[in-house]
């Protein structure tokens, strides 16, 4: 019996720091700060790939509202407007990661702000052309 609490004592020892360094399951995001973090994360293994996933999850929500709120042939200006062809989802999550390290004056607003505010400076829409004056 001695025996086998050695040895259960000795596992958890050795598990120990490893369960520690374990980052917390990714569940929400409030702040650019949480969601550049999740963009562009620093674990490994399963916790990373959640991160990922949510963050590509983000992304692609918030681009699929925007694009329903400015459909093409309506006379809004939409917030941002992406090239085609555009960057890759996983290419999108590492910029805007990187952009909130260089605004970190940003980091505690809304996530969905600071990525409107970073898809506005990555992807500027034309300035719309007026339109062409009738002769009376």
């Amino acid at each position: 019996m001695l025996k086998q609490i050695l040895m259960a004592t000795g596992a958890a020892l050795i598990c120990a720091p490893a369960m520690a360094q374990t980052p917390p399951q990714v569940t929400h995001v409030q702040s650019v700060a949480e969601l550049a973090a999740v963009c562009d994360p620093q674990s490994h293994g399963v916790p990373r790939l959640e991160a990922i996933a949510y963050c590509q999850g983000f992304l692609t929500s918030a681009g699929q509202y925007h694009a329903l709120l400015n459909p093409q042939g309506v006379a809004t200006r939409p917030l941002f407007c992406v090239p085609n062809p555009g960057p890759t989802i996983a290419q999108s999550g590492i910029a805007f990661a990187r952009w909130a390290r260089e605004n970190p004056d940003r980091a505690r607003e809304p996530a969905l702000d600071g990525l409107l505010r970073w898809a506005q400076a990555s992807f500027p829409c034309a300035a719309p052309t007026p339109a062409p004056r009738r002769a009376r």
